[in-house]
């Protein structure tokens, strides 16, 4: 509860004037700011607006700025919150499925929530943590949704949610410990999230995005979603309109979304002309040989995800390269080819190689005005080094 009297002074007038005042204060400069704003305002307050604001700074890339400069948040908030894009396109995809009302179970600082009443959809925000939820309540009054979200604090398992369409759960993934890989140790358990999942018309279980593929249950809907080339998380769905045992990968912005069709492993076959990068969202939820088959190519080797084909055939769901080198894994040979081809940028890739990016840099000491990437992999089960260079970009 200590933590709650400083936060709850943030919302007074007074402390709705000093967040403004120190709105955008450098790291640098916030020593000089405290010291003058503690002679005409409580210590304990001026503290707590400084720190706000630097919650809000870290908070706009997840936000934007304009939201995040409304908003409140804590600092397992800012870490742990979904981000607007990811948030806002499930969203669309539940209202999409005809749900309107939604018990947003372990809400958090109200992300997810805010992405829901945006979508027109009323919402039962639920978090357990009395600081938590006051920051949610406090984030829909700033954003104008308090009549689509009701918070309450309270613990999701003795939370009756039959009057909703849907549920959607996000557990805690994190402990002392730092993250939670096991979905049994999630708080709550996976188990008990799938079993509150059974008792609405629709349901949503974020979960970690390496989450084994044998741990997803027969009757989920498995989802991997990426945005920007980065992979933000994993979705369980289940109910109407939904296919049990699907598996699809969709990347943000767009959405573009790749359905699973059970192919099996793609061949490995000599590297050509063209390799390709499959995103992350398609890598973890194996579905590297739907790429494959719709670039008519096969992998570089059994133990990697990268794909390989002699025709350039452009797809949304992986980055292709025009490969000019290909090099038994011989730094000083690679330092050489870079000096004759006057390389200066150099971006360096891995999968399968023990070989760190900055390491590499550092000992063929790149120059010239040309740029290059190299691709540190194994080729047929042999440590390989591929130079080449994105395709349109």
């Amino acid at each position: 509860m200590n933590d709650l009297l400083p936060f709850r002074s943030l919302l007074t007038p007074e402390g709705r004037a000093l967040l403004d005042e120190v709105r955008g204060t450098a790291p640098a400069d916030e020593l000089a700011v405290a010291t003058r704003l503690r002679r005409e305002h409580p210590a304990e307050l001026v503290s707590a607006a400084l720190g706000q604001a630097r919650l809000r700074q870290r908070a706009a890339a997840k936000f934007g700025t304009e939201d995040a400069e409304r908003m409140f948040f804590t600092p397992n908030g800012v870490e742990q919150s979904t981000r607007t894009s990811v948030a806002a396109y499930r969203a669309r995809r539940m209202k999409d499925l005809g749900v309107t009302s939604v018990a947003d179970l372990c809400c958090g600082i109200g992300g997810d929530a805010i992405a829901l009443a945006r979508a027109g959809i009323q919402v039962l925000a639920v978090d357990r943590d009395p600081l938590t939820a006051q920051v949610a309540r406090a984030n829909a009054d700033a954003l104008g949704l308090a009549g689509l979200i009701e918070v309450r604090e309270a613990d999701v398992t003795e939370v009756d949610t039959a009057a909703y369409d849907a549920v959607f759960v996000d557990p805690a993934r994190r402990g002392g410990r730092g993250r939670i890989f096991d979905p049994e140790a999630y708080s709550p358990p996976l188990s008990w999230a799938v079993g509150a999942a059974s008792a609405a018309r629709v349901a949503a279980l974020k979960i970690a995005p390496g989450i084994p593929h044998e741990t997803v249950p027969a009757g989920a809907e498995a989802e991997w979603i990426s945005d920007g080339g980065d992979v933000k998380e994993a979705v369980l769905w289940f109910g109407a309109g939904l296919r049990p045992g699907a598996v699809r990968a969709t990347l943000l912005p767009g959405p573009r979304t790749l359905l699973g069709r059970g192919l099996p492993d793609p061949q490995v076959r000599p590297v050509g002309r063209y390799l390709y990068e499959p995103d992350g969202a398609v890598i973890r939820a194996h579905l590297v040989a739907e790429v494959a088959e719709s670039v008519g190519g096969g992998r570089v080797d059994e133990t990697n995800a990268y794909v390989t084909a002699d025709e350039l055939r452009p797809t949304p769901y992986a980055s292709a390269y025009e490969i000019t080198d290909q090099l038994h894994f011989n730094v000083k040979k690679l330092k050489a080819l870079l000096r004759e081809r006057e390389v200066g940028t150099l971006t360096v890739k891995k999968r399968g190689s023990a070989v760190e990016p900055e390491e590499l840099r550092r000992k063929v000491k790149p120059q010239g005005p040309n740029s290059a990437t190299v691709f540190l992999t194994r080729v047929a089960g042999a440590p390989t080094m591929l130079l080449g260079a994105p395709v349109n970009g």
